[in-house]
């Protein structure tokens, strides 16, 4: 979810994706933009990067719809983030595309590496110009943040699995294979969880999320 400390729509949604996160069969993850710095309060978690994600989910579906709180499910389908019921459709909608997620993706930790074991993409890629992306993200699962200023001052607001990095592990082309990557590479002080996304496209051009997992690191 696309989100922002200085957006007074924000918090339910932050709330909401809180509670799917819950879920284990869902992963849920923050990505705080910086485009309402301006407002006077500037976000403590935001990333430039998200903000140009989110431009380039937008330019991809061809809506050029940017705006917070937006979720968007398994990298192609958008939803009003405080709206739980557009969330469930969405989510929904991305079921039955059926060509989703359909990667087998684990990530398991071996002393002190991360070991990424990725599976072929079933039936090979559609076309010979395939190409997708492997990243693994660090996150802090839960972290709270008093806000001092804008249209949330004096709320405290927690958000979910806030993503605070992303490392590319490689171009990948549909075939199975494994990774060992040092978990001091990918992670940093304070950082408790990682995300592994297979991801269609490029990060300039991105397209559906082919398969995930998430571990936490104790």
């Amino acid at each position: 979810m696309f989100t922002s400390q200085g957006c007074a729509s924000c918090p339910p949604a932050d709330a909401l994706l809180s509670e799917l996160a819950a879920d284990p069969d869902i992963i849920a993850i923050t990505l705080a933009v910086d485009y309402w710095d301006y407002i006077g309060w500037k976000d403590t978690l935001a990333k430039h990067g998200h903000s140009l994600r989110q431009k380039a989910y937008a330019e991809q579906r061809g809506d050029r719809m940017l705006y917070t709180p937006q979720m968007i499910v398994d990298g192609f389908v958008p939803a009003k983030g405080s709206d739980k019921a557009a969330v469930l459709k969405a989510m929904a909608r991305a079921r039955d595309k059926g060509s989703t997620l359909g990667v087998p993706v684990r990530v398991s930790r071996r002393d002190s590496d991360l070991v990424i074991e990725v599976g072929a993409l079933p039936r090979g890629p559609d076309n010979p110009a395939f190409t997708a992306d492997i990243w693994v993200c660090p996150v802090i699962a839960r972290h709270e943040v008093a806000i001092g200023r804008g249209e949330n001052a004096g709320k405290t607001v927690t958000y979910t699995n806030v993503v605070r990095g992303w490392h590319k592990l490689g171009p990948w082309r549909g075939e199975a294979a494994t990774y060992v990557v040092p978990v001091d590479r990918v992670t940093a002080a304070g950082e408790d969880g990682v995300v592994v996304m297979v991801q269609s496209g490029t990060q300039a051009v991105p397209g559906p999320i082919l398969g995930a997992a998430k571990l936490a690191l104790p």
